[in-house]
């Protein structure tokens, strides 16, 4: 087939594990962060005030390296996968270990946002070459992989800060198991050279460039739907141990009950869907934000502490599928050389909600207190519902040309790029 043949040309011998592998790694660093937040913060003597002025360093760093990261896969394949890994360890090092006031905290959390940023960016795209190359719902599964990491890294900070060891030690972990996935990624690369693969890749980059121009509008409308979801998954892994203690008045003990069942339901849920894909990806978005909004909507409307939790389950069964399925309906038929700069197209404009999900919160947390937020928040996974099948109408084109696009001759640079 056309797709094969074109994926092993450039990047396609990616080994099947590396994008869980990838994820993995990638959840374990933010498990790893999000339990490390209080620690960092006495460490370095901020405010919350100052913590949040800080935290958007991670933003300012992210939303240019995400493009480049994209662009970098593209020109020089997966071995780039390996840099941005070992980078995300060594920034959450550099963080662990400098971060003693303001300037330096928001210094080392810039750094920390172009790592993160940049391999969001090259693991979604190892995970869209090997699903194209397979046929496998590997986005999906891949994500459940880095919705358990955060699980259980979260787990495991938290028993190693109760024993008394310093926040580093955990990102010393971190960086091993970068270090091991990146050291078997480049190796197995090497193991398989490719005679003029270099060469291959930046003629099919260059010809890529046009049909990119072409995915261009579906791209974008998936980075916004996707936003949205980011919002409010963001909104909820963010927000749901604040809303437990202040709303619902749950217990010290019961508070960080809320990001544990949300990140694990999201898991449990990619896993599940993954076997089980529909085949219009606007039915698995509709689906999952009315299942989010009830959900949020439910966690809103409760006192009830079993009932709060059951909302952020539910709110994170309908969430789990929507970032997935909007990524790999995006970059299906990308050319396989350009793939890493489609896929920062939809991250970088995801990302963006990611980013504005837990301010949007505190806007209406300030303005009609936490349930009044809660509403928002399924407000916004409404929309989501509302939009998917318009959205997505507009701009997937048709099965049928889709087949006439890709049974269409191509024009000369074929005959151009033979060399005596």
């Amino acid at each position: 087939m056309c797709i094969d043949t074109r994926a092993r040309a450039g990047h396609g011998h990616l080994r099947a594990w590396v994008p869980y592998a990838g994820f993995t790694v990638f959840g374990a660093f933010w498990g790893v962060w999000g339990a490390s937040v209080p620690a960092i913060r006495d460490q370095a003597g901020l405010t919350d005030g100052q913590l949040g002025t800080a935290l958007l360093f991670i933003a300012v760093g992210a939303l240019p390296a995400m493009p480049l990261a994209g662009r970098a896969v593209d020109r020089w394949g997966h071995r780039v996968t390996a840099i941005t890994l070992t980078s995300l360890g060594l920034a959450g090092i550099a963080v662990a270990v400098t971060a003693h006031d303001l300037l330096a905290s928001s210094v080392g959390l810039a750094v920390l946002g172009a790592s993160s940023g940049a391999a969001d960016v090259t693991i979604n795209a190892a995970a869209g070459s090997v699903e194209r190359a397979t046929g496998r719902p590997v986005i999906t599964r891949a994500h459940g992989f880095f919705s358990l990491a955060v699980v259980a890294a979260s787990l495991v900070t938290g028993l190693l800060n109760a024993a008394g060891l310093p926040v580093v030690v955990t990102y010393v972990l971190v960086l091993l198991a970068a270090g091991a996935v990146s050291a078997a990624l480049v190796t197995g690369d090497r193991a398989r050279p490719d005679a003029g693969r270099h060469d291959h890749d930046r003629t099919s980059a260059a010809r890529s460039r046009p049909g990119l121009r072409a995915h261009l509008p579906l791209l974008l409308v998936a980075g916004g739907l996707g936003a949205l979801g980011f919002a409010v998954e963001n909104a909820h892994q963010s927000w749901s141990a604040v809303y437990l203690a202040d709303a619902v008045h749950a217990g010290p003990a019961l508070v960080g009950a809320g990001p544990a069942v949300f990140a694990l339901a999201v898991s449990l849920t990619r896993f599940a869907i993954s076997a089980v894909q529909a085949r219009r990806a606007w039915i698995v978005l509709t689906a999952g934000a009315v299942i989010s909004a009830a959900g949020t909507s439910l966690l809103a409307l409760t006192a009830s502490l079993p009932l709060a939790l059951l909302g952020l389950a539910l709110a994170a069964v309908g969430t789990a599928v929507l970032f997935p399925t909007v990524l790999a309906l995006a970059t299906a038929n990308v050319p396989g050389a350009a793939r890493g700069a489609a896929t920062s197209v939809v991250s970088t404009s995801a990302y963006l909600g990611y980013l504005a999900g837990p301010v949007y919160v505190g806007h209406w947390a300030q303005a009609s207190g936490l349930p009044g937020a809660m509403l928002a928040v399924a407000a916004l996974a409404a929309a989501l519902a509302l939009l998917a099948w318009p959205a997505l109408r507009a701009v997937v084109p048709s099965p049928a040309r889709q087949a006439e696009v890709m049974a269409a001759p191509r024009p000369g640079p074929r005959r151009r790029s033979r060399r005596g």
